[in-house]
C-alpha cells in the first residue's frame, strides 16, 4: 500500500505531513512511502534524509496518486483533481459548511479523514492534531508578544534600576491558552487568565496564574470540552466585566474560539484605547474575525498606540517541531486504519472504528 506526501501548496505553509523519523516507522510497518521532492525543505527536512530511511522521491502527481494521501492543509482544486476516486485523504479538511473542493472529493468516492474531527476521547489523544498544533500556537503567541513588547516580561533588577514584571492576561484556557499561560509564567510575567468554562479555573491556578472570576449569569461550557457561544446578554456582561482588567494589561493573548462560528469579541476598541502605549495584543482568533475587532489577519498593526498581532498560522512559524508532532498524529491514526495480512497491508472499514467514523467527512445528504 502506498502513502503519498505532497508538498503543501497553501501560501505561508511550511509544515510537512511526515518527517524522516516517522517515515522510517511507516516504511518499517510495510508501507511504500512516496514524498514529493522538496516537501520537507521549508521545515528543514532534506530529501536525502527521507531517502536514507527508504522513502521514494517523486513529483506532485506521483504523491497524489497514492492509495493514502496525507497532507497538513486541505488540497487545492488542482490537487484534488489528481487524487484517485478510491483514495483516502488524511489531513486538516478545514470545513465549516459547504466546501466545493472537499464536497467534490466526497462525491467522487474519495474518503476524506479530517484531522480536526478526531474525537476528544482517551483512545484518540495521540491522534489529536488540533491539540498538538494548538500547543505550539500558544507557546509561539507568547514569544511573539515578548518580541513586540518593548519591555521586560520578568521582574528585572540591575544596578541601573529595576523593572516590574509585565502584566499578561490570557483569554481562553483551552490547549493554546494553557500553553500560553505556562510559557508566560516561565518567562517571569505576572499572569492572569479567564475562560467562560468554570471547570478551567483549577487548570489555570495549577500553572501559577491568577483566575479571573466573573459571574456573568451563564456558563460557556459546551460539548466535547469546547466552549459554546454565550447569549447576547452574556456577551455584553462579559465585555463590561472584563474591560477594567484588560485595560490594565501590558500583554493580552486571546485564544477564544467557537467551532464553525465567528470568534467572540472580548477586547473592545474602548479597552484598546484605555491600554498603555506599547502594549501588545496577540489575537489567535484572527482568522475567524478576531477576539478584538481591530485585529487584521496576517498583519501586525498599531491602533491607539497598541500593537495588534494577527498571525493566523503560528505552527508554521515552528515548522520542524509542528511537523514532527503532526506526523506522529498521522502515524498513530494510520495504525488503527490498517490491518496486516499475508500479502501486505489493507485498509480497515472506516466506519468500524469510532475514531475514523467520527473523523470521516460525509456527503450532506448521507
Amino acid at each position: 500500500m502506498k502513502v503519498g506526501i505532497p508538498k503543501e501548496q497553501m501560501s505561508g505553509e511550511s509544515r510537512v505531513a511526515t518527517t524522516p523519523e516517522i517515515a522510517k516507522k511507516l516504511v518499517d510497518k510495510g508501507l511504500q512511502v512516496l514524498l514529493e521532492r522538496g516537501a520537507g525543505e521549508a521545515a528543514h527536512f532534506a530529501d536525502a534524509a527521507y531517502e536514507a530511511v527508504g522513502v521514494e522521491l517523486t513529483d506532485a502527481a506521483g504523491a497524489l496518486a497514492c492509495d493514502i494521501v496525507t497532507k497538513v492543509r486541505k488540497p487545492s482544486a488542482d490537487e484534488a483533481a489528481q487524487l484517485r476516486d478510491d483514495a483516502v485523504l488524511v489531513g486538516l479538511a478545514e470545513t465549516c459548511g459547504d466546501d466545493p473542493v472537499i464536497d467534490g472529493l466526497v462525491a467522487r468516492g474519495v474518503r476524506v479523514i479530517a484531522m480536526e474531527r478526531i474525537p476528544r476521547i482517551s483512545r484518540a489523544q495521540s491522534m489529536d492534531a488540533l491539540s498538538s498544533q494548538s500547543n505550539i500556537a500558544g507557546y509561539r503567541a507568547v514569544i511573539e508578544a515578548a518580541a513586540h513588547f518593548g519591555r521586560f516580561l520578568p521582574l528585572m533588577m540591575t544596578s541601573a534600576g529595576s523593572a516590574k514584571p509585565a502584566r499578561v492576561v490570557v483569554l481562553g484556557a483551552g490547549v493554546a491558552g494553557l500553553q500560553a499561560i505556562a510559557t508566560a509564567r516561565r518567562l517571569g510575567a505576572d499572569v492572569s487568565a479567564y475562560d467562560v468554562r468554570p471547570e478551567t479555573a483549577e487548570q489555570i491556578a495549577s500553572l501559577g496564574a491568577k483566575v479571573i472570576d466573573l459571574d456573568i449569569g451563564e456558563t460557556g461550557a459546551g460539548e466535547g470540552g469546547y466552549a459554546k457561544e454565550l447569549s447576547d446578554e452574556g456577551k455584553a456582561r462579559q465585555q463590561a466585566m472584563l474591560s477594567d482588567v484588560l485595560a490594565k494589561a501590558h500583554i493580552i493573548v486571546t485564544t477564544a474560539l467557537i467551532p464553525c462560528r465567528p470568534a467572540p469579541v472580548l477586547v473592545t476598541e474602548d479597552v484598546v484605547q484605555r491600554m498603555r502605549d506599547g502594549s501588545v495584543i496577540v489575537d489567535l482568533a484572527a482568522a475567524t474575525g478576531g477576539n478584538c475587532p481591530l485585529t487584521e489577519p496576517d498583519q501586525v498593526v498599531v491602533r491607539h498606540g497598541v500593537i495588534l498581532v494577527g498571525h493566523t498560522n503560528y505552527p508554521a512559524m515552528m515548522a520542524s517541531d509542528a511537523s514532527a508532532f503532526y506526523a506522529k498524529n498521522i502515524a498513530n491514526l494510520l495504525e488503527i486504519m490498517l490491518d496486516k495480512v499475508d500479502d501486505g497491508l489493507v485498509l480497515k472499514p472506516l466506519d468500524d472504528d469510532e475514531i475514523t467514523r467520527a473523523a470521516q467527512v460525509r456527503r450532506a445528504d448521507s
